[in-house]
């Protein structure tokens, strides 16, 4: 039986004190901090994630256990003349020996000339500590991509240093790659050019460095739930990740795109959809995008045809508001054929709404890479950005319940939900396939004006209404609104006290 928007309202009930399970914030702090892949915080998001989506009507739900390498540093130490600077090891670095290495310090080629070994030519690297600043290389990569050049031209150690001023806990050189890569160590800005102004000046400098971390691989989960109506050949697909880095409990990034696609699935359920809906929740993002390739790489042959279209959501709760540029003609790169339709659909609310959007290249970095590059689906989405403007707790123990900006989320979740309603109606009109399922080369762009004289409208109309009716109160999958004022008064960067009721509150 079909709902109608006001009666799918009312047959909402919110849980109860007794039966509300944890928020992610709580999760966080009830497991050392974190969420992150490898530790308990991540296991116990999973459980939170399934317990929810385990209670949808008209919904499959299942979990997806794959292998990843999990890392932890136990040391990370740059040091020039007795000042130590603050050290990130690069998740899958190889390790100094105990130890570390004492070497010249000298500067690598500067700025997209460092992701080329070829530039290393006329340079005296060989035994010795290269100092480049982290910067997008043509491969894709801000940090891999500066390693590899070093190391074939026979640095020992690589130091990268941060483009801007972020203070930066967590990067990655994606997956371990001892024959390619050198021991990496990530410091600030300030300090790395400090450094370079006294290498460009001259001066001979004498580094040590020790790096030490282990590397093992565990057992993880990605968390899928699907319509169990719709057009099986034709599947919409929204994802977010789950983890965290180990520095903080990752409330914007990514605990904002998660409660997004949880409360919109939660809206979707009251109604049935011409296109199947699919949602996933990643696994061990933060080390390498790991649960989306594996999810992407073992698909079988007729799911990748059965997908239509993959729209991401990686930090949406505070900074601008961002929408992939499908095109790649504002700032490049664009996605497959049928991007495009998506960057026009997201656009094509927020200029409804008469809010400034900014365009974000398809540059990698998070989970719709493996859609775009390895089966070539088009690909869309939304981001707040990582700079130090948008986000000063980025990958930080500040990134908790007092880092969102309410009103940026629930923007953002209405932008997603316009989105999904049209392509849950008309994806396959939106996008149209070929006979082998591969997105057409040349797509006209088509915009639906929200009319009531278009067939369809007020299906579409009422399942968008409900569902952006849902996420007014998404924040409430990051935490609980009765402790939010509690939790607030610690201050962004304070710790916080998980009560034992908020505890008992996660369902056995």
């Amino acid at each position: 039986m079909k709902l109608t928007t006001a009666a799918a309202l009312l047959a909402l009930s919110p849980l109860t004190e007794a039966t509300k399970p944890p928020k992610l914030n709580d999760i966080a702090y009830a497991n050392g901090g974190n969420r992150a892949f490898g530790l308990p915080g991540y296991a116990a998001s999973v459980d939170f994630i399934y317990h929810e989506i385990s209670k949808l009507k008209g919904f499959k739900t299942w979990k997806q256990d794959f292998p990843a390498n999990f890392t932890q540093t136990l040391t990370a130490e740059v040091t020039v003349d007795d000042e130590t600077f603050r050290t990130v090891a690069l998740t899958y670095t190889p390790s100094t020996s105990e130890d570390g290495v004492t070497a010249e310090l000298v500067h690598g080629p500067e700025g997209e000339a460092a992701c080329d070994a070829a530039n290393y030519e006329g340079l005296d690297v060989e035994g010795k500590v290269v100092l480049v600043e982290r910067g997008l290389c043509p491969d894709g990569t801000t940090f891999a991509g500066k390693v590899k050049p070093a190391a074939a031209a026979g640095a020992q150690v690589v130091v990268i240093y941060n483009s801007d001023e972020a203070k930066l806990t967590a990067g990655t050189l994606s997956a371990p790659n001892p024959k390619e890569y050198v021991p990496t160590g990530l410091i600030d800005q300030d300090p790395g050019q400090a450094l370079k102004a006294r290498l460009d000046a001259g001066e001979k400098l004498e580094v040590f460095v020790k790096i030490i971390q282990t590397i093992e691989t565990r057992v993880t989960q990605n968390v899928f739930a699907e319509t169990k109506g719709g057009d099986g050949e034709n599947v919409v697909m929204l994802g977010a990740h789950l983890d965290s880095v180990q520095a903080g409990p990752g409330i914007n990034d990514d605990g904002s795109g998660t409660s997004l696609i949880l409360e919109t699935a939660k809206g979707l359920q009251h109604f049935s959809t011409k296109l199947k809906i699919r949602f996933g929740w990643w696994g061990a993002e933060e080390n390498g995008l790991v649960g989306s390739r594996y999810y992407v790489n073992n698909l079988k042959t007729t799911d990748v045809d059965d997908l239509l279209a993959y729209l991401n959501f990686d930090m949406v709760s505070r900074g601008f508001f961002g929408v992939f540029d499908g095109t790649g003609e504002k700032v490049g790169p664009g996605g497959p054929p049928g991007s495009e339709v998506i960057e026009d659909l997201f656009r094509e609310f927020f200029e409804k709404e008469k809010i400034e959007v900014t365009p974000v290249g398809l540059t990698g970095g998070t989970d719709y890479v493996p859609f775009r590059e390895v089966i070539k689906k088009p690909v869309g989405g939304l981001f707040t950005g990582t700079g130090l403007e948008q986000d000063a707790c980025y990958h930080q123990a500040c990134d908790n319940i007092t880092n969102p900006v309410p009103e940026t989320l629930h923007i953002n979740a209405k932008a997603a939900a316009h989105v999904l309603s049209k392509l849950a109606i008309d994806g396959v009109k939106l996008i149209p396939k070929t006979p082998s399922n591969t997105t057409v080369g040349s797509i006209k762009r088509i915009r639906i004006q929200d009319s009531a004289d278009r067939v369809g409208c007020y299906r579409y109309c009422a399942m968008r209404a409900l569902i952006m009716s849902l996420t007014q109160n998404i924040d409430t999958t990051l935490f609980d609104r009765d402790r939010a004022s509690e939790v607030a008064n610690t201050g962004r960067s304070g710790s916080v006290a998980v009560s034992s009721s908020a505890l008992s509150r996660h369902p056995a």
